[in-house]
């Protein structure tokens, strides 16, 4: 299992939200660059990186963040939040990100997912944000009448590379991950399932490897700004 730390940007800053409130958000720092380097320093293999302005406005916005991390490390970085036609999905993927993440697009246009995932394999996934088991989009504003589980299996075929699912009421407020239903999800479909939302101490990573549930990874973002969880630790648990 890979372990990834989050940075969440809003107006150019690092920060992170509780339950997905724009207005309830922490500013962890003003760098993003020098923090994802700290963390590459600290030994993560890959980032997790999120537009949250960008989520709400449906394009990217802090896009000038974005690609100074992606100049600072080496290591891979998946990004979500704003991404919605094939030309932002190419613009990023040209630009170096390993992987975009598709969210509200994956409700409104799946085709788009699809056709995305065949032209560029292996660097298209499904972020599947979920209150109460039901999809949520549009920067986690509105909510749908889809299941997670539903909308994870129309990409069964679809030769996507992972689904990162979050809990809505578990993000940010150190309660710990959902674990029961990230590990149903993981088991419903094929696709690679990483867990997000909650993830606040090493004994959370060590009840979501000990499910069994073939989860590819775990996301955590504000126990790694509060100390809560050291990184290398984190990183060598889920790979041991």
């Amino acid at each position: 299992m890979i372990f990834y730390p989050a940075i969440d940007l809003k107006d150019g800053a690092c920060v992170r939200l509780y339950k997905g409130e724009m207005d309830k958000a922490t500013v962890f720092g003003e760098d993003p660059a020098a923090q994802a380097r700290q963390f590459v320093e600290a030994g993560c293999e890959w980032l997790h990186l999120v537009d949250l302005n960008g989520a709400f406005a449906g394009a990217p916005v802090n896009g000038d963040a974005v690609e100074a991390i992606l100049k600072e490390t080496q290591v891979p970085a998946q990004l979500g939040g704003g991404i919605r036609d094939m030309a932002t999905i190419e613009r990023w993927l040209e630009r170096g990100l390993a992987r975009v993440i598709l969210g509200t697009v994956a409700v409104r246009d799946p085709d788009l997912v699809r056709a995305a995932a065949r032209a560029f394999p292996g660097q298209v996934a499904v972020g599947i944000d979920a209150r109460d088991g039901m999809v949520a989009v549009e920067g986690w504003a509105e909510t749908t009448d889809v299941t997670a589980t539903d909308l994870a299996r129309q990409f069964e075929d679809a030769g996507v590379a992972a689904i990162i699912y979050t809990d809505i009421d578990r993000d940010g407020a150190m309660q710990g991950p959902n674990v029961a239903a990230t590990a149903d999800l993981a088991r419903a479909v094929t696709i690679p399932v990483i867990a997000s939302g909650g993830v606040s101490s090493l004994d959370d990573l060590r009840a979501l490897k000990d499910t069994g549930a073939p989860l590819d990874g775990v996301i955590s973002g504000r126990a790694l700004y509060d100390g809560r969880i050291d990184l290398g630790e984190a990183v060598a648990l889920l790979k041991g």
